[in-house]
């Protein structure tokens, strides 16, 4: 594996090659495997060592950046030099800043972010070996098999470094391990699905999952055709995830500058129910993922939504200076660099990336065996896909269940449902959340990991039944 001292070698020599005014280096990379298996058989083993070299370069107000995926000393004096052409035939940028420096980021950074050092190395994940992996896979066909199932899935395990180093003095570096399990249960006309992953391969239980996953395609064999109809619905964490994720890409400075955000004219608005509040958090101990951003600088932690008013969005450098110069800067909240910006050049800005939704009061808890036990009526909903957008503004989603659909009645699971496609707008959707569980680290495969509870939602909008 790369390591720290290796990385700052590596930006010696690209500072040596640099004619630049500015030059920065973002490596990534690290090792990473997976075990695939389909038809209870696995069929696949690849394992690989790689790491992404990527540079920019600044001259004034233009500013490029080149890349590779080798770091001997040719292929260092190469992309330093196609970084270099491209900067230099690049349009000024007005709005580019110089690169900061290391007191500039100590400088911005919040008081409960501390350093911003957060521990998500695991020796127990690092050292997975294809025959761990194997094993576990083993245990889960092993559940399918009992059942006349067919398991498919993945068990993958990764150890992950990202750094970032620039000519002004940042040198900000991380290290992760990574553990993943997917599993999904075929029946003849039903199948189950769990997805779970963590730093620390401890917390992941493949036999629950593969054991929670025959539950749901056997008790969906068969299932019944329910017209479409505005439902009420539990949602399973990853679907909740899978949905929600579509509306944090607009939390950001830049999206609301360049008026492509839902949030425009909303902030301070009471947009979502109540019950609903929201956080940006790196720090929190079931999220994972780097403590600074694309250009060094370290997360905050910011409270998105309260009580279902947005107050927050997430800025980069170039767009709070932006923001504080605009007519917006007095209706849009706080406005700082928060630590969420992309590496640059960037179509995109910035975004929050670690999501925890805050649980309800301990007395309003709820299980989702206990959201079945209190519904009359309504629709149990394991994971959702296949999800696009029909109104950017308003925020209504298409989509379709998948992989456990079931229907509720007098507080009991019925039987399994042909599953359905959706028309919902999240505004409308999180004004209607009833009750809530635990968050949990949840995964899915429509966004990015979150800490997201189960939700029971009511008058959530089905258009379509289809013929599975």
């Amino acid at each position: 594996m790369l390591d720290r001292d290796q990385a700052n070698d590596i930006f010696d020599k690209l500072r040596r090659l640099s004619q630049a005014d500015e030059i920065e280096l973002l490596i990534s990379g690290g090792r990473s495997a997976l075990t695939r298996f389909a038809n209870n058989t696995i069929h696949q083993n690849v394992a690989e060592e790689a790491y992404h070299i990527s540079v920019r370069s600044a001259f004034g107000n233009r500013t490029a950046r080149a890349s590779t995926n080798k770091h001997d000393d040719d292929s260092l004096r190469r992309v330093v030099q196609s970084c270099e052409a491209l900067a230099k035939v690049q349009h000024p940028d007005p709005d580019l800043l110089p690169m900061p420096t290391k007191a500039e980021v100590a400088a911005a950074a919040s008081a409960d972010c501390g350093d911003g050092a957060v521990h998500r190395y695991f020796e127990a994940t690092a050292r997975l070996t294809p025959q761990d992996r194997a094993q576990g896979v083993a245990s889960m066909v092993k559940v399918a098999k009992k059942h006349n199932l067919a398991a498919a899935g993945i068990f993958s395990s990764t150890e992950i470094v990202e750094g970032i180093f620039n000519s002004r003095g940042v040198n900000a570096w991380y290290e992760q391990t990574l553990a993943e399990v997917s599993v999904s249960m075929i029946g003849s006309s039903s199948s189950g699905w769990q997805k779970a992953n963590s730093p620390d391969m401890v917390r992941l239980d493949p036999v629950r999952m593969a054991e929670v996953a025959v539950v749901k395609a056997i008790e969906s064999k068969n299932p019944r055709e329910l017209p479409p109809g505005k439902y009420t619905v539990i949602l399973e964490p990853a679907a909740v995830l899978d949905i929600v994720g579509f509306m944090f890409w607009d939390f950001g400075g830049s999206a609301l500058l360049e008026q492509r955000s839902f949030l425009n004219d909303r902030i301070g608005r009471q947009l979502f129910g109540e019950n609903i509040t929201v956080w940006d958090d790196a720090y929190h101990p079931l999220q994972a993922g780097v403590p600074f951003d694309g250009e060094g600088m370290r997360r905050q932690r910011l409270k998105l939504i309260e009580n279902g008013v947005v107050r927050a969005v997430t800025y980069s450098r170039s767009s709070a200076k932006r923001m504080q110069a605009s007519e917006m800067a007095g209706k849009v909240g706080l406005v700082r660099p928060s630590g969420h910006g992309f590496a640059l050049p960037s179509e995109i800005g910035e975004a929050p990336l670690n999501i925890v939704f805050a649980g309800p009061p301990q007395g309003e808890l709820r299980t989702v065996e206990q959201m079945i036990a209190s519904t009359e009526r309504g629709i149990l909903v394991t994971r959702l896909w296949y999800i696009r957008e029909v109104d950017p503004y308003e925020k209504i989603l298409t989509g379709m269940t998948r992989d456990g659909t079931f229907l509720v009645e007098n507080g009991k699971v019925v039987c399994g449902l042909r599953n359905f496609r959706f028309n919902e707008s999240l505004l409308q959707m999180l004004q209607n959340v009833e009750v809530m569980g635990i968050p949990t680290r949840s995964c899915g495969e429509e966004s990015f990991d979150m800490v997201v509870p189960p939700m029971r939602v009511r008058e959530f909008n089905f258009t379509e039944t289809t013929k599975f």
